[in-house]
């Protein structure tokens, strides 16, 4: 015992266990294990809180873009159904137009019938005018503007050439009357 008593190596073992004696290893791997422990706990409490925030973060990413893929469906519905509304505005009032113009030519021809002579060269033309009129004035109406376009479409189909020569000479009278304008 006196050499214990004396060894002052031998006395930190027993009485100081920080300082790495055979008691202070076991208290020191004690203590190093609950700091790791209570890293452990808190890293893995962080990565939860990560891993909810990312899930979170996602959950809020698809909403909006749900939301936003909504809205912009009923954009595009607003704007399509304002697009057939205007369509269907332009379609009445291009049949109203029509209906106009077929009633001024009928209008025209019971005119043309009434003040102008029935006898005669003049008579003749008049009657074959007025009667063509009245002619246009029933076509008009039961076919159109969509039947004229389906009929002017066969009639060039048929006579590609003359329609050209009629087109370029329609294009070169509305040149010349725009540039004396």
């Amino acid at each position: 015992m006196a050499t214990s008593a004396t060894n002052p190596r031998h006395k930190e073992e027993h009485t100081n266990p920080t300082h790495g004696g055979p008691t202070g290893m076991g208290a020191k791997n004690k203590s190093n294990e609950g700091i790791l422990d209570k890293a452990s706990d808190m890293a893995s409490s962080a990565m939860d809180k990560v891993k909810d925030a990312g899930s979170t973060v996602a959950d809020k990413a698809r909403d909006l873009a749900s939301s936003a893929a909504g809205k912009a469906g009923d954009v595009a519905s607003n704007l399509g159904q304002r697009a057939s509304d205007a369509a269907s505005t332009l379609g009445q009032r291009a049949d109203d137009a029509t209906s106009a113009v077929s009633g001024g030519m009928k209008n025209l021809a019971g005119t043309i019938r009434e003040n102008l002579p029935n006898s005669g060269v003049l008579g003749a033309a008049s009657s074959t005018f007025a009667d063509t009129l009245d002619s246009g004035s029933r076509y008009l109406q039961e076919e159109g503007l969509k039947g004229i376009s389906e009929d002017l479409t066969n009639l060039i189909r048929r006579n590609p050439i003359p329609a050209l020569l009629v087109g370029v000479g329609i294009g070169y009278l509305l040149a010349r009357s725009t540039s004396r304008s």
